[in-house]
C-alpha cells in the first residue's frame, strides 16, 4: 500500500513539472480565460475544479478537461468525493498521479477515461483510509 508519509509530506516538486509536462498545468486564470468564451458563466465550472496550490500561484491540472475544455465527470466525481473526504487538493493530485496498489499498480489518472467510477472511488476511499491510519 502507499506509505501514509506519502500524504502527510510535502508533495515533490517534481510531479508538478510530471503535470506540467504530461497534461498542462495552466494557472487558473488561464483556464478561466479559455472557459468564458465557451460558456456564458463559467463560474460553476470554476467551482468543481481541481486545483493546487504551489508557491502563491493557483493551478488547474490539465487532466481534468477534455479536449473540448470541459471537464472530465468522472474526475469531478472523484474530487467531489475527495473534497467530502477531506483530502487536500495538492494530494488529490497527487493521487492521481501516482500508481494505485488498489488499482494493481495502474495511476488513476490512466484510469479516469474507463468509466469505471465504483473501481476508482473505492481505490480513493482505500488510499485515504491507509493514509489515514
Amino acid at each position: 500500500m502507499m506509505p501514509a508519509a506519502m500524504y502527510r509530506s510535502p508533495v515533490p516538486e517534481q510531479l508538478w513539472e510530471r503535470i506540467r509536462d504530461e497534461f498542462g498545468l495552466p494557472a487558473l486564470e488561464q483556464v478561466r480565460e479559455r472557459l468564458s468564451p465557451i460558456y456564458e458563466d463559467p463560474e460553476p465550472v470554476m467551482r468543481q475544479l481541481v486545483r493546487i496550490f504551489l508557491d502563491e500561484g493557483t493551478y488547474c491540472p490539465g487532466f481534468q478537461f477534455c479536449t473540448d475544455l470541459s471537464l472530465n465527470q468522472l474526475v469531478v466525481e472523484l474530487f467531489h468525493r475527495a473534497v467530502e473526504l477531506r483530502i487536500p487538493h495538492n494530494y488529490f493530485t497527487l493521487w492521481m498521479m501516482l500508481p494505485c496498489p488498489a488499482l494493481e499498480g495502474a495511476r488513476p489518472v490512466d484510469l479516469h477515461e474507463s468509466g469505471n467510477a465504483a473501481g476508482l472511488l473505492e481505490a480513493l476511499e482505500r488510499t485515504l483510509a491507509d493514509a489515514a491510519a
